[in-house]
């Protein structure tokens, strides 16, 4: 089962990272290697919103960085999504990614060529720790990443929101958020 990871937050080893960790933990238990992305540290030029994508399902922007990510979205049968809640929604540097996928989004959509699932299916998670306490704010988010997941073909995911965690490390006294983490992951991969 090929699966892989986008770390969508800025912060390094920061509560993102610890869950995410966990999760990765799950799935390597499972038997299974983990591809990890992490956006933040890579080169995504933006959307320009130019229609470009719509002929032919394909970005004309031309970034090695986005190239490398389409290629594992469509090998891909498990996607994690792991990311902080910036003002109700993901990162900037996440939701770049997420926004040059409006070519796969064409390609499903438009051009009625759905990356096909593999025996096993296609699945995602997504993991978000955010210092709000309202859980509207993840769900805002969720509905973003609900849209991302759908225009890359994966029909349903798991959404495992933590709130009221904010400073570095503080998810690790949170009482039930790592082992709920590493469950989720292997979950994703379970037949």
């Amino acid at each position: 089962m090929r699966v892989i990871a986008f770390f969508g937050s800025p912060r390094k080893d920061g509560n993102t990272s610890i869950l995410l960790g966990e999760a990765i933990r799950g799935v390597r238990e499972g038997g299974h290697e983990v591809r990890l992305y992490k956006v933040a540290q890579m080169k995504i030029r933006p959307c320009l919103n130019c229609g470009g994508c719509e002929e032919a399902g394909e970005c004309i922007i031309q970034d090695d960085e986005m190239g490398k990510i389409y290629a594992a979205i469509r090998e891909a049968d498990r996607i994690i999504l792991a990311s902080p809640i910036f003002f109700s929604g993901v990162p900037a540097q996440a939701k770049a990614m997420i926004d040059r996928c409006q070519a796969l989004w064409c390609e499903k959509y438009l051009l009625k060529r759905e990356i096909p699932a593999g025996p096993q299916g296609r699945r995602g998670l997504f993991l978000t720790v955010g210092g709000m306490k309202m859980l509207k704010h993840a769900e805002c988010a969720n509905s973003t990443v609900t849209a991302f997941f759908r225009s890359v073909s994966v029909p349903e995911h798991a959404f495992l929101p933590f709130r009221g965690v904010d400073a570095k490390g503080a998810i690790r006294q949170h009482p039930s958020a790592l082992q709920e983490a590493y469950e989720a992951g292997k979950a994703l991969v379970a037949s």
